[in-house]
């Protein structure tokens, strides 16, 4: 859970320091959002090919590997005396935390019974969350005040009580010999639905939530200082879906899905049709808060169920899509804005995300029509019996 926190926590902090990082190294705003842009695509690129290559190496070995570099790079980044340097050492954890995600949660889940790795998955997903929450606020506050080096240092610090613990205490095992080291039930199709789905929601979430604070200030008319307290409301909301999708998480994994998704889509066209209420703004903005961050967790959750081969393998190709996804949803948003203006960029997104319903529905009738009894009680998916 700590290196999730640290681990999300590095990837979104510049979005907060991105004045102070531009003035130190006399570039420009676009240039610094390129540590944003440039990390999300390296781990859209690289999460399956890390996994692939790293697939026969101990769980333990890799992890403390990663976070060795994860602590590298922070106090490389932190101590940087170049713009360029500081980018290089932001890829370089983008690369880490790209195969970190495949493989942190088959080990975690792994550690614990069956019945109960729901709450695992939720418990990560939580600390996720709380780097939004808390992580990059608080990071924010301190870079403003010591110097944006200060809390990309303090990255490095929670690295290193991440890479102790492990080092010492997680057991050593061979990958394919892991509790959690394939899908529970191996099933290629749903595995392609869920993926499909989970990129779709990913494309419609950004393609809006990236001017959210434009769509607030202009649609909706808050002033500045209310925009932030709603963005804090959106953090918390997120945290709050989290956590009751979480444990919710191992007794209905399909329908935790389904529902964060149609909850995104409501809140996404809500926002669309409703922003120049206030009132009615902040309640569809909590409910797409609420089902931004149980998105990518449900995912992550069904691709431990339907992994059709190894489970990191699957979980890389989910991390990669969701991360393609948001990197194409800020493509998307780009070009809707000047068209259709801010609220366009939300019906965009609230569409796509509709599109996502409809493959999960499409996946639920697949597998309905499947279980349909035939002749002599039996279903579809089963062999009749022979003579």
């Amino acid at each position: 859970m700590l290196a999730a926190f640290t681990f999300n926590t590095a990837e979104n902090l510049p979005i907060g320091l991105l004045e102070p990082i531009a003035e130190s190294f006399q570039v420009s705003l676009s240039a610094v959002g390129l540590l944003v842009t440039g990390y999300g695509v390296t781990v859209a690129l690289a999460s399956v090919p890390l996994a692939h290559v790293t697939r026969s190496i101990p769980r333990r070995h890799v992890l403390t590997g990663l976070l060795t570099a994860l602590v590298l790079s922070s106090l490389v980044a932190s101590l940087a005396p170049s713009y360029w340097l500081l980018l290089a050492a932001r890829l370089l954890t983008a690369l880490v935390q790209a195969l970190f995600w495949a493989v942190m949660g088959p080990v975690a889940v792994g550690l614990f019974a069956p019945q109960v790795r729901g709450r695992v998955v939720g418990a990560l997903s939580v600390a996720g969350s709380l780097a939004l929450v808390l992580g990059v606020p608080a990071g924010t506050w301190l870079g403003r005040q010591g110097g944006w080096q200060v809390p990309i240092a303090l990255l490095a610090g929670l690295g290193l009580v991440s890479l102790v613990t492990i080092a010492v205490l997680l057991p050593t095992s061979r990958p394919e010999e892991e509790p959690a080291a394939y899908g529970y039930s191996s099933d290629a199709r749903r595995f392609g639905i869920v993926l499909a789905a989970g990129t779709l929601s990913a494309i419609g979430a950004f393609s809006g939530f990236i001017y959210v604070v434009k769509f607030l200030g202009d649609v909706s008319g808050f002033a500045p200082d209310t925009v932030s307290v709603l963005l804090l409301v959106f953090g918390v909301s997120c945290l709050v879906g989290v956590s009751i999708t979480g444990a919710l998480l191992g007794r209905f994994p399909h329908a935790a899905m389904a529902g964060a998704v149609v909850t995104q889509a409501v809140g996404m066209l809500g926002l669309y049709a409703a922003g120049p209420r206030p009132v009615a703004a902040v309640v569809f903005l909590v409910l797409m808060g609420g089902a931004l961050g149980p998105v990518f967790m449900t995912t992550q959750n069904e691709m431990l169920h339907c992994a059709p081969g190894r489970t990191d393998i699957a979980l890389a190709a989910n991390s990669g899509a969701y991360n393609a996804g948001i990197a194409a949803g800020a493509g998307l948003g780009g070009l809707v804005l000047p068209l259709a203006g801010v609220r366009g960029t939300f019906l965009a997104g609230g569409l796509l995300t509709v599109g996502s319903s409809a493959v999960l529905l499409g996946g639920w009738l697949l597998r309905h029509r499947d279980r349909r009894p035939l002749q002599g009680g039996s279903t579809s998916r089963k062999t009749l019996p022979g003579p």
